[in-house]
Formats: C-alpha cells, sequence, structure tokens
C-alpha cells in the first residue's frame, strides 16, 4: 500500500491525510469547493474527546486560538427558570475545554496544517465516480475529465457523500430532523452570563441558544421547529425580514434575551435544515471506505460531529498502519467504531427532537431535566462519559 485517495477537504479529510502521513501512506486530497476554507455553515461545538484525538497525531496547537472555551451548558425553561448547569464535556489533563469555533475557521487550519506537512490538497475535484480496478487498487473520476488511481479511497466527503453511494447504491438517504437552523453574531445585548457559558433555552415554540466570545460578540442560533422538510427553494424565498418577524413571534413569550439578540444582530438572517444520518449498513467494500458525516452523522445537538470525524480520521489510519491488507484494515476499523457512534446519532436525535416538543412534551421536559440534569453533574451519567472521556492512543497497536 503506498497511495491513498481521500475525498473531500472539510475536517475529516486533511486529518486523515495527516494521520495516513505518520503511518507512512502517502495520500492527496480532494476538495470540490474551489478554494481553500470556503465559508459554509456557522460554528460548531468542538468538544475535548476531539482535541485528545488531534493530540494524538501532534495537531491539536492547529485550533488554538481560532474559537474560545465553552466549558459549561446552563439549561432554562422559555420562563427563564434554570433547569439546570453541566460541564460541557469536562477537561483533558492540562485543562483544555470544550471550544467553540467558527466551521470555516477549522477547515481552514486543519487545511492548512495538512499542507504545511506536505499533503498535497487538490480544489475544485467534484468526485463523480469510481471503481475498483482489475489488477487491484481504485480509480476516482472527477467533473473537469480527470481522474485519480490508488491503493484505496477514503470517503470524507459529508452528509452528502457520493463515495456512500458508489459504495452501496442502496446506502440511506441523510434523515430530516425536525428543525431548522439559524444564527448569526450580535454585540451590545445584556445578558445574564458571561464568556465560558453556552445558554441553552428551551422556549415555549422555539430552542435558543448563545454564548458570549471573549471579545464580547454574541454567538448564537435557534431552532425553528418544521414538521416538514422545507425545500431550498422554500428557504431561499424566506426573506430576512420574514425570519426576523418568526423568530420575534416564536419567542414573544418567552423569559430571555432571545428578541434582543436577534434584533442586534446585522446582516441577513439565513436558514438551514438539519440532517443526520440513520444506521448506513455498509461501510466499505474491498477498496473504498466512508469516515465522518457520510458514514454516521450526528445531529448538531449531539456537539460531537468534528470529534467523531477527527477520531475516525485517526484511528482508521492506526488500522492501515497495523494491517496493510486494506480489507482486513477496514474490517478491524468498523469494528472500533461502529456501536460508538450509533449510540451518540441516536442520542442526538433523540435530543433534536425534545426541542420541537408539543405543549405535553414541553411540561413532561421542563419536569424531569432538572433531575437529569443534576444526575449528569454529579457525574451519574455514563453517556457524558462515553462520549467525552474516549482517548486514542497512537503508539498502542490497534485491537477490537
Amino acid at each position: 500500500m503506498t497511495r491513498a485517495l481521500v475525498v473531500g477537504g472539510g475536517i475529516a479529510g486533511p486529518v486523515v491525510a495527516m494521520a495516513l502521513q505518520r503511518a507512512g501512506i502517502e495520500s492527496t486530497v480532494y476538495e470540490r469547493y474551489p478554494h481553500a476554507a470556503a465559508d459554509v455553515g456557522a460554528f460548531l461545538t468542538f468538544a475535548v474527546n476531539g482535541m485528545d484525538a488531534l493530540r494524538a497525531i501532534d495537531a491539536n496547537g492547529v485550533v488554538t486560538g481560532i474559537g474560545f472555551p465553552t466549558p459549561t451548558l446552563v439549561f432554562r425553561s422559555g420562563t427563564g427558570k434554570v433547569l439546570g448547569e453541566i460541564p460541557l464535556g469536562g477537561s483533558l489533563a492540562d485543562g483544555t475545554v470544550t471550544q467553540t469555533i467558527k466551521r470555516a475557521e477549522i477547515y481552514g487550519a486543519l487545511q492548512d496544517e495538512a499542507a504545511r506537512r506536505g499533503v498535497d490538497i487538490e480544489y475544485g475535484k467534484k468526485l463523480i465516480g469510481a471503481e475498483q480496478l482489475p489488477g487491484g487498487g481504485v480509480r476516482a473520476r472527477f467533473d473537469d475529465g480527470s481522474h485519480a488511481d490508488g491503493d484505496l479511497l477514503i470517503g470524507a466527503d459529508g452528509i452528502r457523500s457520493t463515495v456512500r453511494k458508489l459504495i452501496d447504491p442502496a446506502a440511506p438517504e441523510p434523515r430530516f430532523v425536525p428543525v431548522l437552523n439559524v444564527g448569526g453574531y450580535a454585540r451590545g445585548v445584556d445578558v445574564p452570563v458571561g464568556p465560558g457559558t453556552f445558554e441553552m433555552t428551551f422556549g415555549k415554540r422555539c430552542f435558543f441558544a448563545y454564548a458570549i466570545n471573549e471579545n464580547g460578540e454574541i454567538w448564537w442560533f435557534a431552532n425553528p421547529p418544521r414538521k416538514r422538510q422545507p425545500s431550498q427553494a422554500e428557504l431561499e424565498a424566506i426573506t430576512d425580514a420574514q425570519w426576523r418577524d418568526e423568530l420575534r413571534e416564536l419567542f414573544a413569550k418567552d423569559n430571555g434575551p432571545a428578541q434582543a439578540i436577534i434584533d442586534a444582530t446585522p446582516g441577513e438572517i439565513r436558514a438551514w435544515p438539519t440532517f443526520d444520518m440513520p444506521k448506513v449498513k455498509t461501510w466499505h467494500n474491498d477498496s473504498m471506505i466512508i469516515i465522518g458525516d457520510a458514514a454516521h452523522a450526528a445531529s448538531p445537538s449531539s456537539g460531537q460531529g468534528a470529534s467523531l470525524a477527527i477520531e475516525d480520521a485517526v484511528i482508521l489510519a492506526k488500522c492501515l498502519r497495523d494491517d496493510r491488507d486494506i480489507p482486513t484494515a477496514f474490517a478491524t476499523y468498523e469494528g472500533l467504531r461502529r456501536d460508538r457512534v450509533e449510540k451518540i446519532v441516536e442520542s442526538a436525535a433523540r435530543t433534536s427532537n425534545s426541542k420541537a416538543a408539543g405543549p405535553v412534551g414541553r411540561v413532561l421536559r421542563d419536569l424531569f431535566m432538572p433531575v437529569f440534569l443534576k444526575k449528569m453533574a454529579k457525574g451519574g451519567d455514563k453517556s457524558a462519559a462515553f462520549m467525552f472521556d474516549h482517548h486514542i492512543d497512537w503508539d498502542a497497536p490497534v485491537s477490537v
């Protein structure tokens, strides 16, 4: 094995290329966007298990300084009552805590670091097909008429993965989670918390969350409920003024700063749908494999999408390092990853559905959530430890 083709330059792609390099395997990353760090998405939570996975390949410094720490979650009801407070993932041995980072900035930082280490990244390369070669290996074909040959192909191409469908044409489509995402950045609003805390409000009609950057900027998002997935054309037809009117109405009966924050947000407000991936039965064939969101996208409520993708990238590289028989290495990787990621995907789906709860569901949620959060705060919730305490030792041989 001498060469890997990596499709996708978001988070998993550059990280798997750097990890493969450390394992002695050459790779090239093919990114469909025409330039580095395309300004896609808004911001994300980068949990400590993702930072720990980056440390396995000495890349944790890449994200230092591009976000801000958010180690605490405070939950409120629409009345303003505090339902509970919990740590957001704890901390690593050196005190590193969960960070909130703009998506475009972490993309750019990881791409730049991969390039600095000598990884070849080609932009403007949209994959349209791939096939296994008769003598072994795989050929990837791109929409500009070019192709590339390698010993294996890694699909790190996100929730709308082309590689997933090439491996299994019957693979499921992304599953719509019954809320939209809308968000932005504001200044000049007095709020009841300072830097380091993410405020999460289960409003009477809509979920709202915000955190304060150390420079005073408020980063916020809301999840307007939608039972039916709107088309892209329907979303594009909704104007900034219409979104602001809808959000003001959704939060009119809540006791909190949501309306003031939205009113203080400059620029145009837009929304996008929320998806996750139901169970993907087939992750690989003899020469192609999917990782990250291509295989197991969790809804944003998990705060784990970026971290799980980085874990995937590092562990796959370890599997290929320790067993140069590609199908065997792929099978080992799946044995190590499937149970963990599918549990987190389903947990996140339950959280997202609770954001769209009806009147009865809201009453029950607000009644039982304080008990649950108190248990988590005291360390009695094993699911939190399961997510955040995951550690990767690069030097240890892989074993299922």
